[in-house]
């Protein structure tokens, strides 16, 4: 289980517009704040979540950089982001995870989204 940020559909739409999706898996789901979270662990408190860049592997993985309340830092030490587009015969979605912490991204203007924090698994 985990805790993250899900994007609304309209937020969702609007980022794909500006940030069409490069790669055949449009994934574009949620912003994960930690991992590995124990039954009855509850949802995140509500934040603001901007779109502060994009990351490109280029060859089958991007991933859209965010910050939540103005970090850019999880718990867990990782980078915030969205696994927004993929290969999926390269990559996975925790790929991103690699690809935010070892690639520059290029910065764009903060675009806040809306986001519905919850507990998945």
């Amino acid at each position: 289980m985990y805790t993250a940020y899900v994007l609304t559909n309209e937020a969702r739409e609007k980022l794909a517009e500006k940030f069409p999706p490069k790669y055949e898996k449009f994934v574009g789901h949620h912003v994960t704040v930690q991992f590995g979270v124990p039954a009855g662990t509850e949802a995140p408190d509500p934040a603001i979540v901007r779109v502060i860049g994009r990351a490109d592997s280029g060859d089958g993985l991007e991933a859209l950089v965010v910050s939540v309340d103005g970090t850019q830092e999880r718990p867990d030490g990782k980078t915030y982001h969205v696994t927004w587009s993929l290969d999926p015969g390269k990559y996975k979605p925790v790929d991103s995870n690699n690809l935010v912490s070892s690639a520059r991204f290029a910065l764009s203007m903060p675009i806040t989204v809306e986001t519905v924090p919850q507990v998945l698994s």
